[in-house]
């Protein structure tokens, strides 16, 4: 699943190719709503809410997509080749005359009333990207289930929207705990969160606009401080990293920096 710094970059390029335009062709490939006409609709804006996509139409229309694990939206001049993926993985074709959005294996893709974007956002927790971030709130949110690990506390876009598989694992070694270690038995997770969140919205704003790196280490194959580093050396002391899985995804930690239970 996409993390919330490249779903906003991805919100970018569609909203600077598609936003203030007419459509002149569109095309929804998922049978309910393969008859939608769109164009010429104007595209309004295009918002990224967590992990979700809201491309909004004049008219009071809302193009609702979500990438998960395999989707992507790619933009194409026109006459460029498309090169996203065979014929029959697009889902969404949106174009105007200068630029056309093309949505593959997209897992979610429908139309609903601009008024009614919050049956399918609404329960989102602060965005870490958004203008309603709240890091005190996201801080609540979390503490509100001790029992829970963090490690799927923090995935939880209920309780944070924006976090994915990878800033799970890198804060949880920023945190120094594993990601199995309940929210309860943190050491003060009263203070703990709200450093946590601050820590979590900071590395999302620093990687929304470049390639991601939550070390500060520009040398190659040290972006991340576990993540992808099974069998190799931690950064900060040089252990083995470790991997495991945890809710179906695989977990990276370094069992000497961060303490805990583990898998």
């Amino acid at each position: 699943m996409p993390e919330g710094d490249s779903v906003r970059r991805t919100a970018t390029r569609l909203h600077e190719a598609l936003a203030g335009r007419p459509l002149t062709h569109a095309d929804l490939r998922v049978p309910r709503f393969a008859t939608a006409e769109l164009a010429p609709r104007t595209v309004l804006d295009v918002t990224p809410r967590g992990k979700h996509l809201l491309t909004r139409l004049e008219g009071g229309l809302t193009l609702h997509s979500h990438l998960r694990m395999d989707g992507a939206w790619l933009v194409y001049a026109p006459g460029e080749r498309w090169r996203g993926g065979p014929e029959h993985q697009i889902r969404a074709v949106l174009a105007n005359a200068d630029r056309t959005a093309v949505g593959y294996r997209l897992p979610v893709l429908e139309l609903l009333r601009t008024a009614e974007e919050d049956r399918v956002v609404g329960h989102l927790g602060p965005d870490l990207l958004g203008p309603d971030w709240d890091a005190a709130e996201a801080a609540a949110r979390l503490l509100a289930d001790p029992g829970r690990p963090l490690g799927e506390a923090l995935l939880d876009q209920r309780n944070l929207a924006g976090i994915g598989n990878i800033y799970k694992c890198e804060l949880c070694f920023l945190a120094r705990v594993t990601p199995w270690t309940p929210v309860g038995d943190l050491p003060d997770p009263e203070s703990l969160f709200p450093r946590l969140t601050a820590t979590a919205h900071r590395l999302l704003e620093a990687n929304k606009d470049r390639r991601r790196n939550t070390t500060g280490s520009r040398r190659p194959g040290q972006d991340y401080f576990v993540y992808g580093r099974e069998h190799r050396p931690c950064l900060r002391c040089g252990t083995p990293v470790r991997r495991a899985p945890q809710d179906d995804r695989p977990t990276y930690w370094c069992p000497r920096c961060q303490s805990g239970p583990t898998a």
